[in-house]
């Protein structure tokens, strides 16, 4: 339930080869993170926030938003699974397989008591070192954002209003937090 497993070598290669089973599995620097399925309000926080971000993606021809499960390998010790993230545009066209994402322009993590460590500092860890230019941790109980760039030693915490301008003179997208968290928390 979010906590690695004991062993901490394992490949990329050895995390794909595990059974279907429904739980997403993420090799984070050589440690397997098993997760389970997510929570009902978890699913509706993604729910809520994919179609606005992908409507904001298409309009600026800034890439392709997605959602997991999907298998973003940054190394052979390094397989993410964000809930909600964005794959740059690239020349080439729409990536054909998960193997040929290695960047990616923003992640985000709905957390949850069993994931809110590893999303928090492992996998943050790893976002900022591959470059990912924004990681949002959006933390449903404390109805708030927490925003993370490659060079920050400590988050952005957003309670008001989140923007994103992942492109210099492109008008932003304005997600209003209040909103977004009543409507999703059902309060």
């Amino acid at each position: 339930m979010g906590m690695p497993a004991v062993q901490n070598d394992w490949t990329v290669e050895k995390a794909l080869a595990l059974p279907e089973d429904g739980k997403r599995y993420e090799v984070l620097d050589g440690e397997l993170f098993v997760t389970p399925a997510p929570t009902w309000n978890h699913q509706g926080a993604i729910e809520w926030l994919y179609p606005r971000l992908r409507a904001y993606v298409r309009a600026h021809a800034l890439g392709w938003a997605k959602l997991s499960p999907a298998d973003i390998i940054f190394s052979e010790r390094r397989l993410l699974q964000p809930d909600l993230f964005v794959v740059p545009w690239r020349a080439e066209g729409e990536p054909g397989s998960w193997a040929e994402v290695t960047s990616l322009r923003l992640a985000i993590e709905v957390i949850s008591p069993s994931t809110a460590r590893a999303d928090r500092h492992r996998k943050r860890l790893i976002y900022q070192d591959q470059g990912v230019p924004e990681y949002w941790i959006v933390d449903l109980d404390a109805r708030l954002v927490e925003r993370w760039r490659p060079e920050d030693t400590r988050a952005e915490v957003l309670a008001e209003t989140l923007e994103w301008q992942p492109r210099a003179g492109l008008e932003p997208l304005r997600i209003d937090l209040p909103a977004f968290f009543n409507e999703v928390l059902g309060r």
